[in-house]
């Protein structure tokens, strides 16, 4: 399994709890409440040195799953669950993994774009 990784716009609350999306140029609003943890980051791998002082993301990385509802579509279509990473310090928000729980019980070889298929494409 590869990794995936897509940038994305969050505006979030003063407490810093995300509450609409602006992803691949399609507008989201939180539909229930998000869920936050923190993970451990392999930061070696991914970072030349750690300049001493830094330490804010550089062991944890904070993650949200959140649900959401593409703006101007009806009450009835399901909800898109993601999982957002926010990278500090610089503050950047990037999209981890997209769940499709109709897809995750059909057979993985050719199942179509989740985004797409449950009508939160174009």
């Amino acid at each position: 399994m590869g990794i995936f990784s897509d940038g994305i716009d969050v505006v979030q609350t003063m407490a810093g709890v995300p509450l609409h999306l602006l992803w691949q140029g399609r507008s989201y609003t939180l539909a229930a409440e998000p869920l936050r943890w923190y993970e451990r980051r392999c930061w070696w791998d991914e970072e030349l040195r750690a300049p001493p002082g830094f330490g804010g993301g550089l062991v944890d990385r904070e993650v949200w799953r959140v649900q959401v509802r593409r703006d101007g579509t009806p009450p009835g279509v399901p909800l898109l669950t993601l999982d957002l990473v926010k990278y500090l310090p610089a503050g950047r928000w990037r999209v981890i993994k997209v769940h499709d729980a109709l897809n995750e019980t059909k057979d993985t070889a050719g199942t179509a774009d989740p985004v797409e298929e449950q009508g939160y494409g174009s």
